[in-house]
């Protein structure tokens, strides 16, 4: 039996690195995970999400992959946190799959509003659909983001609406998962990176304060370095001479 425990806290990592990646308030995120088996134990699928900024002028959802150029953040660097969410997805599965007694699901649903974390368990079958990765992507849009259908192509608004036919045909059932969502704590990327600029700007600030080392005169310091070296010389050369001088009075005396 899959440990509830172990579900909660694998629930928790994938907040938490979604709150990470997120680089400004939020409203609601929404993401779309697929894994599907492959020959060989191979396998495949996809993600993208989205999340809905916090403001009355920001409704428009926004795609995870336009944040590096939105935000001026390393794009292979961002794409590394991409990797480990979904290889956080992964790690769910393989919890489904190591309990034996959980049905499988071949691709999720999440989201994240209200301080609710929902995750929907869906089990068609990916390998065998006609569905291509393109049209996945359209059609969740247009459930989970309330994309217009309207705005699609003709083409693409005739594949959405054979969709909807065939999963009311099918009588396609789901199963939910709501918890609260874990948040303390959490910084994102932009605050992250904010820490080491403000770090950075604080060394700069305490190399200013370091005293100033008074800039020499290369002649200066020669002449001062030649008078140290004839001064030395004196000295050495009167050490010499005393003994001399003391042996000569010494017989003047007698």
């Amino acid at each position: 039996m899959l440990s509830t425990n172990k579900l909660r806290a694998i629930y928790s990592k994938i907040q938490k690195q979604l709150f990470y990646m997120i680089p400004e308030k939020w409203e609601k995120i929404c993401l779309y995970a697929s894994i599907m088996e492959q020959v060989n134990n191979l396998q495949t699928g996809e993600m993208f999400f989205y999340y809905y900024p916090t403001g009355l002028l920001k409704k428009n959802p926004i795609n995870v992959y336009e944040i590096p150029n939105k935000f001026n953040i390393d794009e292979k660097e961002y794409m590394k946190l991409v990797d480990k969410l979904y290889s956080i997805i992964t790690e769910l599965r393989e919890a489904f799959k190591e309990s034996k007694e959980e049905k499988m699901w071949t691709n999720l649903t999440i989201i994240i509003e209200n301080l609710k974390f929902n995750v929907e368990y869906s089990y068609e079958d990916l390998t065998g659909s006609k569905y291509t990765s393109y049209d996945r992507h359209i059609i969740w849009k247009c459930k989970y983001l309330d994309f217009p259908i309207e705005r699609l192509s003709k083409k693409d608004r005739k594949m959405v609406e054979e969709y909807y036919i065939e999963q009311e045909l099918s009588n396609q059932k789901t199963k939910n998962y709501i918890e609260g969502i874990y948040k303390k704590g959490v910084h994102n990327i932009a605050q992250y990176n904010n820490e080491y600029i403000k770090e950075d700007e604080q060394e700069e600030e305490r190399e200013k304060s370091k005293p100033k080392k008074e800039k020499v005169d290369k002649y200066e310091e020669y002449k001062r370095k030649q008078e140290e070296k004839k001064q030395k010389k004196l000295e050495m050369m009167n050490i010499e001479i005393k003994p001399e001088e003391k042996k000569k009075n010494q017989i003047l005396n007698y």
